[in-house]
């Protein structure tokens, strides 16, 4: 797994590499140990493990900093792009975190993450139906390109994946995708569905 230091996702925040050490300090001791194997949700269901990641380490989950962040997102082995947004810095300013969702402001870990890929084709207002009635979260804007940028691999061709958690109070859903060999953050209707773009959720956020 690449660091959130390797890929400047510390700078873009302003951090120097002690203050990033000394913010994530507390949130070593989750880790230590053998990870757990997820376990049914609320409604029985357990993540496919080609959906699955354990945990992500969050920096910031809003949007201030999310196109800043952007070119850390990386795909390909041979002709590496860097990720790229289409969400200019005045609609961006527009997104928060849904009202319901408790997002902490320091850094903090997200836990039992899902791509989900079962959720392409299904219009992502019926998919946060969905995800909400298992007792999980959907992802915000920052964890989402936290993901991407530090599991790169779970952002794939035709299993790419909307970010319900961060709105503008109105019908666009944020999303990531990869287009032109990079990654792409954008947003598409919450009415729309569309066969490469499932929805990602989260099982819970642990702040330090």
């Amino acid at each position: 797994m690449r660091s959130a230091l390797d890929l400047g996702l510390a700078a873009v925040l302003g951090w120097t590499p002690e203050r990033l050490h000394d913010a994530v300090a507390p949130l070593r001791a989750a880790l230590d140990g053998p990870q757990p194997v997820p376990g049914p949700d609320a409604s029985g269901r357990v993540v496919p493990a080609d959906d699955h990641v354990p945990f992500v380490l969050v920096l910031d989950g809003g949007a201030d900093h999310a196109n800043a962040a952007v070119p850390a997102l990386r795909h390909g082995s041979r002709t590496v792009r860097p990720g790229v947004s289409v969400i200019d810095a005045e609609e961006m300013a527009t997104y928060r975190p849904l009202p319901d969702l408790d997002v902490p402001t320091g850094p903090y870990l997200l836990r039992d993450v899902d791509t989900g890929t079962e959720f392409c084709g299904v219009r992502p207002e019926d998919a946060l139906v969905t995800v909400r009635g298992r007792g999980r979260t959907p992802l915000t804007i920052g964890e989402g390109l936290a993901l991407a940028a530090l599991r790169p691999d779970m952002l794939r061709p035709n299993r790419c994946f909307s970010l319900m958690g961060s709105r503008a109070q109105n019908q666009r859903v944020p999303a990531l995708w990869l287009s032109e060999r990079r990654p792409k953050l954008g947003w598409c209707w919450d009415r729309n569905p569309h066969t490469w773009l499932g929805a990602a959720s989260a099982g819970g956020r642990l702040a330090a």
